[in-house]
């Protein structure tokens, strides 16, 4: 996938674009991690590499089964617990739960091909508006790019401090490009 999304056709192509290259990126930041690496927390907070990628696709595979109308219990554990690679877990094993993730993401919305189509405010929580009581599919499409981003911007942090590799740098290493006077694919020290 290149640096940037490719022409869209329409809002619901769009929207879809831009989360698959946020989840896209977010994934590159385990680009040659070792599984100590991906679970390093080299900074004052908690947050490691594979722990914002599974946290992101927890929190996208949550949102979708609330677009669904799919009743999900509240559980803190499970909130903490998805933001820490398990010693049981592989990257492969969180790349293949992220991929099924959007999978039934795009089919969701393709489903239901209706941007307008109404998602239940969860009142419960503090955060959300108490004078609205639904949210719009584009508006939880458009949440996801923005959490999806926001973490992104999380691991490549994370990313630099581990190893000192950089986006760019990553993704020319990843997709085989070509070494230029500008850019130099990152290498495994």
């Amino acid at each position: 996938m290149p640096g940037q999304v490719r022409p869209v056709t329409d809002e619901q192509d769009g929207l879809l674009a831009y989360l698959a290259q946020m989840r896209y990126v977010i994934k590159l930041t385990a680009y040659g991690l070792t599984p100590e690496q991906l679970r390093a927390t080299p900074s004052a907070s908690a947050l490691s590499v594979a722990g914002l990628i599974k946290h992101v696709a927890s929190t996208e595979e949550g949102w979708l089964a609330t677009v669904r109308g799919e009743q999900q219990p509240i559980d803190y554990g499970a909130y903490e617990r998805n933001f820490v690679l398990a010693e049981d877990e592989t990257v492969e094993d969180l790349f293949a739960m992220y991929d099924r993730v959007a999978e039934a993401t795009e089919k969701t919305v393709r489903d239901i091909d209706d941007l307008d189509h109404q998602v239940p405010i969860d009142h419960s929580v503090p955060w959300n508006p108490k004078e609205h009581d639904f949210w719009s599919l584009r508006w939880v499409l458009l949440h996801l790019v923005q959490e999806t981003a926001r973490h992104a911007g999380h691991a490549d942090v994370i990313r630099e401090t581990v190893d000192g590799a950089t986006a760019y740098p990553l993704m020319a290493a990843a997709e085989g490009w070509p070494e230029s006077p500008w850019m130099k694919p990152w290498k495994k020290a």
